[in-house]
């Protein structure tokens, strides 16, 4: 689970790595016979029984810096990737973080170049950037069921995956999800509903090193229940 890639010297949230640490990291999968992918091609695998080698690799918000930052890095390295963008913020900015750098999100153009880079795969973050658990009925519809809409119509192919923002989801929101069309939800740590609608992450950042690296791919399948590729 990534965010922004750019200037770490003001991260208070620390969602943001070096395209340096970026480039090191990637590399590192690389070098330990690992493939980053989209989630949507690692699920496919994982169905087939399939995709040991492969690893999902996300991206949450839509930052600008996806396609002039990330992007040269993952073709670089023959990676895929899931980027999770904000439909209702088109070519604003992280509004919803109360600290630290406004950080611009890609506009339409910048969607749709990312949409057309093979093995980038586009799913929603919702509208706006909201909590979910805490919106009602019509806000709920709105962040999912619409945000899938807008989405397809920008860049005119299917939107299958969702990613809750701020890691929160409870049933009625997984539920929602699925309602709406998508075929998986990402979370982000382990819980009750792990599974397709909520598939537990590892956060990736400009701390971690090769050794934290090793670490969190060895100790990942100590923290989650394993994971039916369809339901």
């Amino acid at each position: 689970m990534y965010h922004s890639v750019g200037d770490c010297s003001d991260d208070p949230y620390r969602v943001t790595v070096s395209p340096e640490r970026l480039d090191r990291q990637l590399g590192w999968l690389r070098r330990h016979g690992l493939r980053g992918v989209c989630v949507r091609d690692l699920l496919a695998a994982r169905a087939r029984g399939q995709g040991r080698d492969l690893v999902g690799l996300t991206f949450d918000d839509g930052y600008a810096d996806f396609v002039e930052a990330a992007l040269p890095l993952l073709r670089h390295h023959g990676f895929g990737a899931t980027l999770f963008v904000l439909p209702g913020r088109l070519g604003g900015d992280n509004a919803w973080d109360p600290r630290g750098p406004r950080k611009p999100l890609l506009d339409e153009r910048g969607i749709r170049t990312a949409a057309a880079c093979e093995g980038v795969e586009v799913g929603s973050h919702g509208l706006t950037h909201v909590d979910l658990t805490k919106a009602d009925d019509t806000v709920l519809h709105a962040e999912v069921a619409k945000s899938r809409a807008v989405l397809s119509e920008l860049i005119g192919a299917h939107v299958d995956g969702f990613c809750y923002p701020y890691g929160t989801v409870d049933r009625r929101v997984a539920d929602a999800v699925r309602d709406a069309g998508y075929g998986y939800g990402c979370a982000i740590d382990p819980g009750p509903l792990t599974g397709p609608y909520a598939l537990p992450r590892l956060h990736v950042g400009e701390r971690d090193t090769s050794v934290r690296l090793f670490l969190k791919h060895k100790l990942h399948r100590l923290r989650r229940r394993p994971v039916e590729a369809v339901r």
